[in-house]
């Protein structure tokens, strides 16, 4: 991925000097809402529950009430250093997906405000309540903010076999898709219809909102490779690697049991996390990301 060079934004706020644990543990986050990519992901590595993603455990998109009143990370956020490549990279790749959805959303008629990113270590303190690295990257509608422990991604390198720059790429714009949700009104609307369903069909909805950011990460990368062309060799099948990997499915299996409980599924298998990624990125089109509404055999 040719990144170096390109533009980067200016939404991101580096408070990793914040960082550490202040009591609240993950349990801060009940009651608020925040939507994350890596929390069964570490569930697997260090032996907790698996099967619920942290839309069911935390309750961070359907649980009751309204989000928890947090206090804000004290003094203004710093820009990432000039030398720290990582944050470049995030800072890059943000930049890029506020460019494609800008785009896409003036051409629907609307407007894109671009959310902010926020680099954190360990722990921090958001308007979804305390956010940690444990849950790997997440969004947070309360604040409009993606958060980013960059140790997450050696995770996905080293202990999850998804090497490679557009991994990372994927990663991200799967986020910034969950802030698309958010802006057009979709995260309120599969809130209000998980609180009225059982476990098993709050489980679906769950996975028809992961399988819908993966489908809008694919659209990203279809308008950014239209763009600016900076997709080398392998990159596609770098992102289609780390949609298999984190699949529900793969995870299930790598526990030791290898036991495959698909009613447990929250974020979808990984041939459907393949598939709409896929689907996203061969049309670029927002509107072939129907996974809200099409039948479950369709998933």
């Amino acid at each position: 991925m040719k990144w170096e060079g390109k533009r980067q934004s200016d939404n991101v706020e580096d408070r990793r000097d914040e960082g550490g644990r202040s009591g609240g543990g993950l349990g801060g986050l009940v009651g608020g809402r925040g939507i994350g990519l890596g929390t069964i992901v570490v569930a697997v590595l260090a032996g907790w529950i698996f099967g619920i993603n942290p839309l069911t455990v935390l309750g961070l998109l359907g649980g009751t009430g309204d989000p928890v009143a947090v206090q804000a990370p004290a003094g203004p956020a710093q820009r990432p250093p000039p030398q720290d490549r990582e944050a470049a990279f995030v800072s890059t790749v943000l930049a890029d997906t506020e460019d494609v959805w800008s785009a896409v959303f003036k051409a629907g008629g609307g407007s894109y405000d671009a959310p902010r990113l926020v680099l954190f270590h360990q722990a921090l303190r958001t308007a979804c309540g305390e956010g940690e690295a444990a849950m790997g990257p997440f969004y947070c509608p309360g604040d409009r903010k993606v958060y980013i422990d960059l140790d997450f991604f050696r995770t996905l390198r080293d202990r999850l076999g998804a090497p490679g720059d557009f991994a990372q790429a994927y990663v991200i714009a799967h986020e910034v898709g969950h802030h698309v949700q958010n802006l057009l009104g979709l995260t309120a609307r599969v809130e209000a219809e998980r609180r009225r369903s059982s476990p098993v069909a709050a489980n679906e909805t769950s996975v028809r909102v992961e399988l819908q950011a993966d489908c809008l990460a694919g659209v990203w990368a279809h308008h950014s490779q239209r763009g600016k062309g900076w997709l080398e060799q392998g990159d596609l099948q770098e992102a289609m690697n780390a949609a298999a990997q984190i699949g529900d499915d793969t995870l299930q299996r790598g526990r030791g049991s290898g036991r495959v409980v698909s009613e447990s599924f929250t974020h979808g298998s990984s041939a459907q996390r393949m598939r709409w990624f896929q689907r996203g990125y061969q049309a670029g089109e927002f509107g072939q990301c129907n996974t809200l509404s099409v039948d479950r055999r369709q998933l």
